[in-house]
């Protein structure tokens, strides 16, 4: 088998001496791999990836800089990465997207208390392999069960959801899509404004996701330059502005709020601020100006981003503010129970959810490379969301 394979077993002082940082250091297209068998249980099928996605954690793998507090989360030593996939199943054709979370039910485990609550993105065991033999807690990080950087893996039944002929450019966002969705529900609408900070590809989905759900909200997206503000507009932005601290007054003049100007720090304070702000790029200088731009009592919701951020956080406790942190997607209580993954189907089913467009380059997999060099590059190349056209059908 065929896929671009992470091999973590570098030993720790060489992986941050030479690795971190470089690009694709710990990665290789590797065409003699086994493909990932079928557990020993019933009710999983093998796969075979059309388009599969590439996001921020890929990167941080392929750039050796994800969080090391994370890497008590994603133990595998090999792993083959991509967890945004549309797939074919074998042996019946059937086209499917793959909720990549995987649970107790998926391990074999009685549900521990987080899954029993129904928060699966939670499961206590994500490190016991259990009938997986998969130690991580997202399909797509151990190569045990394979990823969509491959010609095969293999997923649980109940992680599928069928798009029949849904084109694999909108299907791939699914994933995505559902994160988005279960970011913007963390919010429970208390008011009229809200803002989005960055114009990638969970910025742009957390927008759609927000109209979506509020046909009547304000929404302005802050995006760093020119690139972004025709997708934000397209997706559903009220407006745009322009990132940092300028965006405290330009949101003052469109909501009448005040500008405070603290002596010792750069960045004002909106005074009668937004209701929520969902940082969508998560790093010190994003969250700091989404505190600034929240009312009292306001909401920060800190979208599928991690990592070690100096940020002075006494405005939380000065206007009483909620600080939500969101990544994976799973049952709703919004949604009678069912899945983001269940509804974002729905909604990229209809012409209507503004997302053509939104995957603007493919590659194959003999690319990886230059792939991951665009999907790093992002606006610089012109790149909301890359991905590998892995199999049979790309349109």
């Amino acid at each position: 088998m065929r896929a671009v394979l992470a091999d973590l077993t570098v030993p720790r002082y060489l992986l941050t001496a030479a690795s971190r940082g470089r690009l694709g250091g710990l990665l290789a297209l590797r065409d003699d791999l086994p493909v990932p068998p079928l557990p020993d249980a019933p009710g999983w099928v093998r796969l075979r990836p059309e388009l599969a996605g590439i996001c921020g954690s890929d990167l941080a793998v392929a750039h050796a800089t994800s969080s090391l507090v994370l890497s008590g989360y994603y133990t595998a030593p090999r792993q083959i990465l991509g967890h945004e996939i549309v797939a074919v199943v074998e042996p019946t054709g059937e086209r499917v997207v793959v909720d990549p979370v995987l649970s107790c039910v998926h391990r074999g485990f009685e549900p521990c208390r987080s899954c029993r609550e129904g928060f699966p993105y939670g499961c206590e065991r994500f490190d016991e392999p259990g009938v997986t033999g998969c130690r991580a807690p997202t399909q797509g990080f151990d190569a045990a069960l394979g990823g969509g950087w491959g010609d095969y893996l293999v997923a649980h039944e109940s992680q599928l959801h069928p798009v029949g002929d849904l084109p694999a450019r909108r299907a791939v966002l699914a994933e995505p899509a559902a994160v988005a969705l279960h970011a913007a529900l963390r919010w429970e609408r208390r008011g009229d404004r809200a803002v989005v900070i960055g114009p990638g590809t969970i910025g742009l989905l957390v927008t759609a996701a927000l109209r979506r759900l509020h046909p009547d909200l304000d929404v302005t997206v802050l995006v760093p330059g020119q690139f972004g503000r025709e997708q934000a507009e397209r997706v559903g932005a009220t407006r745009t502005l322009s990132s940092g601290p300028g965006a405290v007054a330009g949101l003052a003049r469109h909501h009448g709020g005040r500008v405070i100007r603290p002596r010792m720090t750069r960045t004002p304070i909106l005074e009668r601020g937004v209701d929520v702000v969902f940082d969508c790029v998560g790093h010190s200088a994003t969250i700091d100006l989404g505190l600034h731009l929240l009312r009292p009592t306001g909401m920060l919701v800190l979208v599928g981003a991690a990592g070690r951020q100096r940020v002075d956080w006494s405005l939380v406790w000065n206007r009483q503010l909620t600080v939500q942190g969101t990544v994976y997607s799973g049952p709703e209580p919004a949604l009678g129970g069912r899945s983001t993954m269940s509804e974002v189907v729905t909604w990229l089913a209809d012409p209507a959810f503004p997302v053509d467009g939104l995957v603007t380059h493919t590659y194959p997999l003999d690319e990886w490379r230059k792939a991951l060099a665009t999907a790093t590059a992002g606006p610089r190349a012109g790149a909301v969301k890359v991905a590998f056209r892995v199999g049979c059908r790309s349109s």
